[in-house]
């Protein structure tokens, strides 16, 4: 009796101090989170959406969206770079005795970010939080939280942060396919770090590309100031839902000149959701490198229409070189779908799944073919 005793206390303290641990770190028997929750905009009504009659104020769009607008702090060790002549002999009275250490620096900077889920997942640009060491994320109620990074993306400058705080605001998603030229829009974020600002403007253009800025461009580009700091922020239509992330201006004075560009929430969803389930972006990918077929070009082929694109090289057991397509062919369509750019026929590739097959058309020695092609993933940054 006296033995089972002595086992009873240690057992209930075991049991105990695991009930505790369990209330302060839920996590650790769930499950890794890899589908995110997301709320999707309903339609406004008819009586609102029709042409010249949105909202006055744009005050409840605000009040819906800017709580779920984050601010973005980093913090970046650098280490201090000996200067090549300092280690010279010769120089090194120049430079100093050379005896004392030089110190690290900490490099801090500012950017935004949008919750678009309440299970802590926050998308922002790629460039705010490339090789930050520590990441906090700052909400709008005042609190505050460390950020885990997720996975990036630098084709698209995107980025996946988690946040682990209680009763999240999340912002709601509408598609960004559905705007046109002139819709109003709202820029939210933390420009200059003075504190959330918002900006309004309309849109300018859709399906911005060639900009030179990432590998996949398809930019909704705004007149809404978007400044230094507005990075990773929203952009948001006028009823509070997400339409895009903010991303650059094109600026000679590093301000705002009317020329901003946000990507689209479509794309940033996709991105988010391929980050989350699988830590990469997949794409797909048929493993050629292509030229713009110029009127010059077109001319040398001896062809009237200078539409297409000229395979100037192809991936060895690529799946075009699979498919049968050569160095010299011209592709003129994908899927029936007419080719217009180099930079329209990737981002049309990159959003087909691998193992799905499309029709190339193309022009070989003057004569229409048409082949099946299996789409691949495109291989990461690194292994092509």
């Amino acid at each position: 009796m006296r033995k089972t005793s002595y086992l009873i206390w240690p057992i209930i303290t075991g049991i105990l101090a695991a009930v505790v641990i369990l209330q302060l770190f839920p996590d650790l028997l769930s499950p890794p989170v890899t589908t995110v929750e997301i709320r999707e905009a309903q339609p406004p009504k008819a009586e609102s959406a029709g042409p010249g009659n949105g909202p006055v104020s744009y005050a409840d769009a605000v009040a819906t969206a800017a709580p779920a607008v984050v601010n973005i702090y980093t913090r970046t060790l650098v280490k201090p770079q000996e200067n090549a002549l300092s280690a010279d002999p010769f120089f090194r009275n120049f430079f100093g005795s050379g005896n004392q250490p030089q110190r690290d620096r900490i490099e801090s900077s500012l950017g935004s970010g949008v919750i678009l889920s309440a299970q802590g997942f926050i998308v922002t640009n790629n460039h705010v939080i490339a090789n930050a060491d520590s990441v906090l994320v700052a909400l709008r109620d005042g609190r505050e939280a460390p950020a885990q990074v997720i996975g990036t993306d630098p084709e698209t400058d995107l980025a996946v942060l988690k946040i682990q705080l209680p009763d999240l605001p999340s912002i709601s998603l509408t598609s960004s396919e559905a705007k046109r030229i002139g819709d109003v829009v709202l820029a939210i974020g933390n420009p200059y770090g003075v504190g959330q600002t918002v900006t309004m403007g309309i849109i300018s253009a859709t399906g911005r590309n060639s900009l030179g800025l990432n590998t996949y461009e398809d930019f909704i580009q705004t007149d809404a100031a978007i400044n230094p700091g507005n990075s990773g922020g929203a952009l948001i239509d006028a009823y509070g839902n997400l339409i895009g992330i903010n991303s650059a201006i094109f600026s000679k004075s590093g301000g705002s000149q009317g020329i901003g560009f946000a990507i689209p929430s479509n794309l940033a969803r996709q991105v988010m959701q391929d980050l989350i389930e699988h830590q990469r972006v997949i794409r797909g990918w048929i493993g050629v490198e292509v030229q713009e077929l110029t009127p010059r070009l077109a001319e040398s082929f001896g062809l009237d229409n200078a539409q297409g694109l000229v395979i100037a090289g192809i991936f060895r057991n690529g799946p075009a070189h699979m498919a049968g397509l050569q160095p010299g062919d011209i592709m003129t369509a994908i899927n029936q779908d007419p080719i217009s750019d180099s930079r329209t026929a990737m981002n049309r590739i990159a959003t087909f799944k691998p193992g799905q097959s499309t029709s190339i058309d193309i022009l070989r020695n003057g004569t229409p073919m048409q082949l099946e092609v299996q789409i691949g993933e495109r291989p990461q940054e690194g292994e092509r």
